[in-house]
């Protein structure tokens, strides 16, 4: 990671994700530069996690996406990822809007950063599908906020 000892992997992933959100490609390439491999293995949990708290969020409200607006947040969103993920994502998004998972479980095992872009990207376009950016980007707040206080108060498990 980087020198900033305060800078965590969630904060990585949490700002990929904001990146993502503004179709802002210097924002995702800065929010994962400098990642080593276990940080880029410590970003897709984090991403992992954001990634079924979202849908977790929306099962609960009973909010849901329409389907053309996932394919088209994706296009728009995928355009941040570097050029070899931007299509790889919007293929498979396309293949699972169809029904076939297997293409994005082939991309996320290929390679962690791979991984790591198709869960940010993934977390993005569900939140503007059901959120619309403002409400996406309160949510990713509310995720930090839940983080840090967990950082300076870790439970005692008992």
């Amino acid at each position: 990671m980087s020198d900033a000892p305060h800078r965590t992997s969630y904060d990585a992933a949490l700002d990929a994700v904001r990146g993502y959100a503004y179709s802002d490609a210097v924002a995702v390439r800065e929010a994962l530069a400098g990642l080593d491999a276990r940080s880029w293995t410590e970003v897709y949990a984090a991403l992992g996690g954001l990634l079924r708290s979202t849908v977790g969020i929306m099962e609960l409200t009973g909010r849901h996406w329409k389907l053309d607006d996932l394919v088209r947040y994706t296009d728009e969103v995928s355009a941040a990822a570097p050029p070899h993920y931007e299509f790889a994502m919007a293929e498979a998004t396309r293949a699972w809007a169809r029904g076939d998972q297997s293409v994005m479980r082939a991309l996320s095992g290929r390679d962690i950063q791979g991984a790591v872009h198709m869960s940010a990207i993934g977390v993005a376009v569900l939140g503007l599908a059901l959120w619309g950016r403002s409400g996406l980007l309160a949510v990713l707040q509310e995720f930090r906020a839940a983080a840090d206080t967990l950082a300076h108060n870790p439970s005692t498990g008992g």
